[in-house]
Formats: C-alpha cells, structure tokens, sequence
C-alpha cells in the first residue's frame, strides 16, 4: 500500500521511457526517468516520498522532505494565493496551508511551524493549529522518560515544546539553552505530569541521576580543556552557554567534585588538581 507523504521503501517492478515504476502490494507508481539513478535495475528498492503532483496523481520522489505525514516542520512560505499560503518542504511541488489553518495570515518569505497531515482527497497539507494537533497525555507517558522535543512557542514562562510529535508541554526559562528558535529539535525529559493535564520537562534529570550526569559534563569539559572560566558567581547564561547545565546543576556537580578533591578554584575559574 503507498503511504502518501511519508519515506518508504519501494521496489522496480519495471523501467520504461517514462521512469521506474515501483511496486507497493497491488498498487504501483511512477518514480520520474529524471530522478532514476543510472543504475537502476528491476528487483532493486529505493527509499522515496510519495506524493500527488500537479495534476493531481501520485508520484514518487528520491528527494528528501523537510517533513514527513504526522510529523512537525518548521517551513517557510514561498507564495500567498487566493487558496492559502504555499510552503516550501523539500520538494518540486509545495504544500498548501489553507487559510482556515492559518491562526495568523502567513506572509511569503517568513517560516511557520506546521503539522503535515492528509486532507479528504489523500493529499499533503499543512496546519498551523498546533494545539488542534496535540493529543492529551495518557498512560504512554511517565516522570524521567526521556523524549524528543520540538520548541514550538516561546512564552513568559519559557517555551513551549511538542513532545515526541504528539503532546505538548512546557521547557521552563532556567532550562533554555541559548541559540534556540521556533522549530528546533533537542532531547529532553519528563519532569513533571500535573493533575491539570499540563506537562513539565527539562534537558537534564534531576535526583540522583541527573545530578551524576551534570557531573560527568562538567568533569568531561575540564579534562578536555584543562580549566574553565566559571565559578559559583558565573551568570546563568554563560554556564548554559559554556556546559548546557543549569546554574543550580553545575553548582551541585562543582560543589561535589570540590568536596572530592578533584578541582580548584581560583580568581581564573575552576581546573582539574594535578594527581
């Protein structure tokens, strides 16, 4: 069966003036005489996107999307019509986001963060209503799991992040590495599943364990570099920007390799003790 808008894996069942066709169970579709590697041969498969060109039929693609089907993508506007605006993902043709699915009038040149689903007809759209996409938290989740995250919205609070494509919840400021933008990608953790339904994560553990992960940064980073510029009066953001640690897990992973005789501390910053 095709998957319409997602990576697959399709074999030749023949190759004619026109391309390659691929097999998918009883289905079969053409992969473009333009895209096929010169070495094609019948009984060989190749890993290709599906999609439904300009006339509307399905056509298979060796180039890579900026997003698959189900999946978020941070994509930028190539033109406004009458229809909607049309996003760039990777391919010859672009993607339409209806007007209806704009909370905000996209502008040509600018990049929003979509989902990229199916409409009626089988054919890939994108949606800017996040929230509509995001599923509430059930039992799949749990406090310490590690997952993959999307920053999605920036807040008063911190940012607000999509987590393992599915459900949404919230990365704290203190928890923020520098750099970051709509559309970025990191692993992260569970922190917290509130009784309103809400979700907590951060990038490091806390406990035991995240306390033993901070201190192995930290201890990798001096034995890299010999020293470091930071102490326990360093600004938040240059520990963040220097480790990717907090300011209070760096301070815990300094204070324990001190008490173990580890480093020193000086006007300069912090280094390993010569053994």
């Amino acid at each position: 069966m095709l998957e319409i808008g997602r990576l697959q894996q399709l074999t030749i069942s023949q190759i004619d003036d026109r391309g390659a066709w691929l097999q998918a169970g009883d289905e079969s579709v053409l992969l473009p005489l333009r895209e096929l590697p010169a070495d094609s041969a019948p009984g060989q498969t190749l890993e290709v996107l599906v999609y439904h060109d300009g006339s509307g039929f399905p056509v298979a693609t060796l180039r890579q999307p900026k997003g698959q089907v189900g999946e978020f993508a941070l994509l930028k506007v190539s033109q406004s019509t009458k229809h909607g605006a049309f996003l760039d993902w990777g391919l010859e043709k672009d993607v339409l986001c209806p007007f209806s699915e704009q909370p905000e009038r996209m502008r040509p040149g600018r990049s929003y963060l979509v989902k990229l689903c199916l409409d009626s007809q089988g054919r890939v759209v994108g949606t800017a209503c996040i929230e509509r996409c995001l599923e509430p938290p059930g039992t799949e989740l749990a406090e310490g799991d590690a997952v993959q995250l999307q920053l999605w919205e920036f807040t008063d609070l911190g940012a607000k992040v999509i987590i393992n494509e599915r459900f949404g919840g919230l990365l704290y400021h203190d928890e923020l590495p520098t750099g970051l933008r709509r559309g970025s990608r990191l692993s992260g953790y569970i922190k917290r599943l509130r009784e309103d339904g809400k979700i907590d994560v951060c990038l490091r553990l806390g406990g035991a364990a995240g306390a033993a992960e901070a201190t192995g940064v930290l201890l990798a980073a001096l034995r890299l570099h010999g020293a470091l510029p930071l102490s326990d009066q360093s600004p938040p953001e240059l520990v963040q920007q220097t480790l990717g640690l907090s300011k209070k897990a760096f301070k815990k992973a300094l204070g324990g390799l001190y008490k173990a005789g580890l480093v020193e501390m000086n006007d300069e910053g912090i280094k390993l003790k010569a053994k």
